[in-house]
């Protein structure tokens, strides 16, 4: 890639406010090397900090990734094991140089469900970082959008019920505000790594109109220039939300 890509994006005032990622290929990049996959998962935690430095550095004021799904919950105890363990050192780790950068890192998800380690673990990073002004990182653990958008319209039927919410004041503000991302500003842009075409139950509500950007480098291999090249991609589209182009 070449070494003027941050600059060239700096120069553009159209920087994406909020980057999503899907952060796929783990598993493929461990088969390739004959490792098992929690290897991969391993080796992905360096692709993340590329990708936080990375969005610091091009102004991006929220990155969001999609660590773990409740699809996930269906893999071997062995390799969810290995992911809880993965979200303990990750905590353990990262949280003062990410407070030390201004980063706020949220875990969102049905939070519930981890184990009491790494429910401990998220508390760590959220109260070591809060507060960051620098970039706001949403990770999104045991995180599913359907299961959200059942969460969400469950919560409003029971507000209605309960004789706190009128049903006919119910529109998009409302709902939004019961989703797992309430105060915070759509995607973007979608980075979705190792080639794949899909959104894999990834928010599903917010992606709507959202830029999308498809990358063969497999998660662990992702760099910030990937990231680099995603907002060039990005700053050359015409974004219409529905309406008809000027002119």
């Amino acid at each position: 890639m070449p070494s003027d890509l941050l600059d060239r994006i700096l120069m553009n005032p159209r920087v994406p406010r909020h980057v999503a990622i899907i952060m796929d290929g783990n598993g493929r990049w461990a088969r390739k090397r004959g490792l098992p996959r929690h290897a991969g998962h391993w080796e992905g935690m360096n692709a993340v900090r590329e990708a936080i430095e990375g969005a610091c550095a091009t102004g991006v004021e929220i990155l969001t990734l999609f660590a773990f799904s409740t699809e996930n919950w269906k893999r071997p105890r062995s390799e969810i094991d290995a992911l809880m363990r993965l979200l303990q050192v990750y905590a353990e780790k990262e949280r003062e140089q990410l407070a030390r950068a201004g980063v706020e890192a949220r875990v969102l998800g049905e939070v519930e469900r981890l184990d009491p380690a790494a429910r401990e673990a998220v508390r760590q990073i959220e109260n070591a970082t809060r507060g960051g002004s620098v970039l706001r990182l949403n990770l999104m653990v045991s995180y599913g959008a359907r299961e959200e958008l059942v969460r969400a319209a469950r919560s409003l039927c029971e507000q209605a019920r309960n004789g706190t919410l009128d049903p006919e004041s119910i529109d998009e503000e409302a709902f939004e505000g019961a989703l797992f991302t309430s105060g915070l500003p759509d995607p973007d842009l979608l980075i979705r790594t190792s080639g794949e075409f899909r959104l894999s139950n990834f928010l599903l509500w917010q992606l709507a109109y959202t830029e999308l950007y498809i990358t063969p480098s497999l998660w662990p291999d992702f760099t910030r220039d990937d990231l680099f090249a995603a907002i060039l991609d990005y700053q050359q589209r015409e974004r219409r939300f529905g309406r008809v182009a000027a002119g």
